[in-house]
């Protein structure tokens, strides 16, 4: 597992339980397995730049605001 898999896969669970959802209910929302989730949110799987794209369409908020986030924890370790 990556630093960089590991952070995105916090930053989606944090931003997930943040609009109280659960796992089941973001892969409802973008059309992915929860499983697929899960391992996201565990740092066992890399997002694409089109799976990126659902989920961050699905929390309402762009790539480019997830991922500032996600570069800001990377410096921050």
């Amino acid at each position: 597992m990556s630093k960089l898999d590991k952070i995105l896969g916090l930053e989606i669970q944090r931003r997930r339980t943040d609009k109280g959802w659960s796992q089941e209910y973001l892969a409802e929302m973008t059309g992915l397995h929860r499983t697929y989730i899960s391992q996201l949110e565990r740092g066992l799987k890399s997002p694409s730049i089109r799976v990126l794209s659902h989920i961050t369409k699905a929390l309402n908020i762009t790539m480019s605001e997830f991922l500032l986030s996600v570069e800001e924890s990377l410096r921050a370790e």
